[in-house]
C-alpha cells in the first residue's frame, strides 16, 4: 500500500465502473459510483460521467464501504495506551492496511495519566488526520490514516473477576470526578463500564449526556443490574461470549435460583447490540452464526479488538502501556495469556474479520460488509458521515477480490 496521498484523484471527479458495489442490503452489479471533492456524489447502475474524471475499471470486482471499528487497541507493535503520537499513528495505520477507514481507539485499564495521555494523542493525530486530508497535497512526514472521530473509553472501569489480559492494577470502580474528566475532553464516542460496580449507573447517565454509545463489558452482571443499566442508557455489549457473564458464573456469585446474565439480556433485548471476534480463534462457526441470526446484521458488530502485535511476527508482547501493561504471547493466528490457558484479544485486522465471517456463516454479503461499516457507524452515531456507498458519504472505499482481499483503499477519495 501507498504511502500518501495520490493528488491527481484529489483533482478530478473520481469515478468507478465495471464492479459490484456492496450496498447496505443488496449488490448493485455494473455499478457507476462517482465521488467529488472526497465524498460520494451518486451511485447507480447507468449515469452520464462528468468530463476529466478519474476513471477506475473494477474489472468484475467488489466495491465496498471502507470498515468502522469500534474496539481496537494497537497493531504493529504500537498499542494506543502507550500515549504519544507516534504510536497512535502506527496502529492506526496499521488497521488502514486491513480496511478500516475509521477506527475508534481503545483504552485498557490504567492510571487516569495514562488514559489523559492516551486522549491527548489521539485528539492530536485525528486533527493532523484531517488536516492532511483537508489538503491537496500531503504533509511532509505524514502517513495517509483512517478517520479518528474519537476514543472508546474501555479501561479501567471493569469488574476485578474478569479484568482479562488487560493489567488487574489499573481496574478500578468508576469515580465521577475521574471519568467526568475525560467526558469533559469530549472525545469520548463510546463508553463501557461493568453494570454491576458501584456509580455504574451515574456513569452510564453521564456518558449518554454526551451522547456516547454506552456498553457494558469485562462484566459479571445479572439481569437485574443490565435493566439498571439499560435503564440508564446501556445499549451494547462487548465481544459476546469474552469476559462476561453466564447462569454458570452468576450461579456461583448469587447461590439459587440461577440468575439470567449478560447473554440471556441481550438476546431477549432487541435495543441491545454486541460485537463478536470473528477471527477464527475467539468463536466457533456455530457461536457467529447463532449471533449472527439472533441479533442480525443491525445489531451485530464485527471489531478486531487487536493488539499490538498485530502485523507482527510471533513473540511476547505487553498489552496497553509500553511500560506498565501486562503480558501477552502471539501465535501469530491469536493472543494467549503467558501461561497459554486462556484467549488476550486478537491480532487480526478488520479484513480477515470479514472474510471469516463470510466464509463461515449464512450471512449474505451485503449483510457482513454491514456488520463490518454501516451497523458500528449507525450504533457509534456517525452513520450520516460514513458507514456505506451512499450519496453524500465520505468517500472511505474498498476495492476487494472475490475471496474479499482488499486490492485498493480509499479515504476520502483519495488512494493510500
Amino acid at each position: 500500500m501507498e504511502s500518501g496521498v495520490d493528488r491527481s484523484s484529489a483533482a478530478k471527479p473520481l469515478v468507478f465502473v465495471g464492479g459490484t458495489a456492496i450496498l447496505a442490503d443488496h449488490l448493485l452489479s455494473n455499478a457507476v459510483v462517482i465521488c467529488r471533492e472526497g465524498k460520494i456524489e451518486s451511485v447507480g447502475d447507468s449515469q452520464p460521467i462528468p468530463e476529466d474524471s478519474e476513471i477506475i475499471d473494477l474489472q468484475g470486482v467488489y466495491l465496498s464501504p471502507g470498515f468502522v471499528d469500534l474496539h481496537v487497541h494497537g497493531g504493529d507493535g504500537a498499542d494506543f495506551m502507550d500515549g504519544d503520537e507516534h504510536a497512535v499513528r502506527t496502529a492506526a495505520a496499521a488497521h488502514l492496511r486491513g480496511g478500516t477507514t475509521t477506527i475508534f481507539p481503545t483504552s485498557t485499564t490504567g492510571s487516569p495519566q495514562l488514559i489523559h495521555r492516551m486522549i491527548d494523542a489521539c485528539q492530536s493525530v485525528s486533527q493532523e488526520s484531517l488536516q492532511h486530508l483537508a489538503n491537496a497535497s500531503p504533509l511532509a512526514n505524514t502517513t495517509a490514516l483512517p478517520h479518528l472521530p474519537g476514543i472508546h473509553l474501555y479501561g479501567p472501569f471493569f469488574a476485578a473477576g474478569k479484568v482479562g489480559c488487560h493489567d488487574a492494577n489499573g481496574r478500578r470502580d468508576p469515580e465521577q470526578n475521574e471519568y467526568q474528566s475525560y467526558f469533559d475532553r469530549d472525545f469520548v464516542r463510546i463508553a463501557t463500564c461493568a453494570a454491576e460496580l458501584p456509580g455504574a449507573t451515574s456513569f452510564y447517565r453521564m456518558a449518554a449526556e454526551k451522547k456516547c454509545l454506552i456498553t457494558c463489558g469485562h462484566s459479571n452482571s445479572s439481569w437485574t443490574e443490565m435493566q439498571a443499566a439499560f435503564d440508564a442508557g446501556m445499549r451494547h455489549v462487548d465481544h459476546f461470549w469474552c469476559a462476561m457473564s453466564s447462569v454458570p458464573s452468576l450461579r456461583a456469585r448469587f447461590q439459587v435460583p440461577m440468575q439470567a446474565s449478560m447473554t440471556e439480556f441481550v438476546l431477549m433485548q432487541a435495543a441491545m447490540s454486541t460485537e463478536v471476534i470473528s477471527d477464527g480463534c475467539h468463536l466457533a462457526p456455530e457461536l457467529l452464526e447463532f449471533a449472527y441470526r439472533m441479533k442480525g446484521p443491525d445489531r451485530l458488530c464485527l471489531v478486531t479488538d487487536a493488539n499490538r502485535a498485530y502485523g507482527m511476527p510471533p513473540g511476547e508482547y505487553v498489552f496497553g502501556h509500553r511500560d506498565s501493561g501486562g503480558w501477552l504471547f502471539s501465535d501469530g493466528n491469536v493472543g494467549w495469556t503467558l501461561d497459554r490457558s486462556s484467549l488476550a484479544s486478537s491480532v487480526q485486522g478488520m479484513d480477515q474479520m470479514v472474510a471469516h465471517f463470510a466464509q463461515s456463516t449464512s450471512a449474505t454479503l451485503p449483510e457482513v460488509i454491514r456488520m463490518a461499516s454501516l451497523t458500528p457507524a449507525e450504533r457509534a452515531g456517525i452513520d450520516h458521515e460514513t458507514g456505506s456507498l451512499s450519496p453524500g458519504k465520505r468517500a472511505d472505499l474498498l476495492v476487494l477480490d472475490p475471496d474479499l482481499k482488499i486490492q485498493q483503499i480509499y479515504v476520502q477519495g483519495r488512494r493510500v
